[in-house]
């Protein structure tokens, strides 16, 4: 298996850097399935007959296996290489899925908690790890901009993943066009079975396409200098191991949980949310299933393009400010959304569009933001650490959303009143969050690193201290 090490993915001389973020959108594009679970999700209430938050634990367990297998495997994705890191995802992710079916077939639930949630979420962390620190190195006069093409496919793979799974659905199922249709258990089952096969192909082609740089290339005309010239940006480095000693990781920990904890709970509620917004007295309501399905895909439009074209703006507007953005312009977006959003759809897709592109927003910008603070050698690995607050987010997020509309009511039946207690405890988490970014500084000199010239001796000088 020597050929998945990082040796044999050294990029020769005169090596075109645009041809990488193709390979890194490969393995995000298709473990941004994730950002689509709502499409499914009434469909196995129905199917296993138990409630929306014990359905809901499906995406809280693979989201914290995501935020746990990258903080555990973060070194050893940097040490490795991007290869055979994206190389075992795959197998995890596409595992899941068939785990996953089999416990769908079988009207196992723990199944698909072991499939999809735990198996999967770890391919889903791997995977997602993998790609940002190698399109960092090769874009060091842009971080925002690497960062972005390297995770708005996470944020945008549901835009392809709605609707396919929409129309697979569909065709799996005899009575799909049955007036208020609910997919059954079976088509779900064979949906799983189908994405696990198109998923290992895509993300093996990105898998044998990645390459890293060579040590001592740099971009033409780079100067390191000018990037230092920026507030917070810093020349030196800060291993994986002491990087948690600093009390920067953990206000930008906090600054994550509260974006992700506040996005992650529309986003996974989101087919069932529009439609319940606009319910009408007799239980209908103006927004069909499939329209619910189209704007789940709307939504992915937005957590891709905020993943890049905020990511790419804090390139010029600088880390923290982009991020008293997000979570200023945010906490009103959702006490809006709370008080009003039911007043007109137009109304209630323009903010929840606003709210979903910051929370793309934050996701992409995080690892240039721990680029500025703790340089670039093992800022995968720190990468990797930081993305526990996922986990922890994966948790809190669908619990306060489920917990709230379990409380109110039956699924189907729900109003716009049953989601205000939840918006609004989002947006306060928002103001806990705009207040720990405020709080940032630069890192304190006695965690940085001596000069060093590859991930592993960083590592050591880590671990040595």
């Amino acid at each position: 298996m020597s050929w998945l090490d990082r040796d044999h993915t050294i990029a020769p001389p005169g090596f075109n850097r645009w041809l990488i973020p193709p390979a890194a959108l490969a393995v995000h594009l298709c473990i941004g399935q994730a950002y689509a679970t709502s499409v499914y999700k009434t469909a196995l209430v129905e199917h296993f007959d138990v409630s929306l938050t014990q359905i809901g634990f499906i995406f809280s367990i693979a989201i914290v296996m995501l935020g746990l297998s990258a903080a555990i495997m973060g070194t050893w994705v940097d040490r490795s290489g991007p290869r055979k890191a994206m190389f075992v995802a795959a197998l995890f992710w596409s595992s899941g899925f068939l785990i996953g079916s089999m416990g769908i077939f079988s009207s196992q639930l723990w199944l698909v908690y072991l499939g999809y949630g735990f198996i999967g979420g770890i391919g889903l962390g791997i995977g997602y790890i993998s790609p940002v620190s190698t399109l960092i190195k090769w874009f060091p006069d842009r971080p925002g901009l690497a960062t972005g093409m390297a995770i708005m496919g996470f944020g945008g793979g549901a835009l392809i993943a709605s609707p396919v799974s929409t129309a697979l659905m569909a065709f799996y199922d005899p009575n799909s066009g049955v007036e208020g249709w609910v997919a059954s258990g079976d088509a779900v089952a064979k949906l799983f079975l189908t994405l696990a096969v198109i998923y290992l192909a895509y993300m093996m082609f990105g898998a044998f396409t990645i390459k890293v740089p060579a040590t001592d290339w740099k971009p033409a005309g780079f100067d390191a200098s000018k990037v230092k010239a920026k507030a917070l940006v810093t020349s030196n480095n800060v291993s994986a191991a002491n990087s948690i000693k600093t009390k920067q990781f953990w206000l930008v920990w906090i600054v994550l949980f509260c974006n992700v904890t506040a996005g992650i709970g529309i986003l996974e509620q989101a087919a069932p949310m529009i439609q319940d917004f606009f319910r009408q007295p007799d239980g209908t309501s103006l927004v069909t299933a499939v329209v619910a399905g189209g704007f789940v895909g709307l939504l992915s439009i937005a957590n891709m393009g905020g993943r890049f074209v905020w990511s790419s703006t804090s390139d010029v507007t600088g880390r923290k400010r982009i991020y008293m953005v997000y979570l200023g312009v945010g906490t009103v977006a959702y006490v809006l959304l709370a008080l009003l959003g039911s007043s007109t759809t137009a109304l209630y897709v323009v903010l929840a569009f606003i709210i979903i592109s910051f929370y793309g927003g934050g996701f992409a910008t995080v690892p240039a933001y721990l680029r500025d603070l703790f340089g670039t050698f093992q800022v995968g690995a720190i990468h990797g650490r930081l993305l526990t607050a996922w986990s922890a987010a994966g948790i809190a997020g669908p619990l306060i959303v489920n917990g709230f509309l379990d409380a109110q009511g039956i699924p189907g039946e729900l109003t716009a009143q049953a989601y205000q207690p939840a918006l609004l405890t989002m947006a306060a988490l928002l103001v806990v969050g705009f207040i720990a970014n405020l709080m940032v500084k630069p890192v304190a000199d006695r965690f940085h690193e001596s000069v060093v010239t590859r991930p592993e001796d960083l590592e050591l000088a880590g671990d040595r201290k």
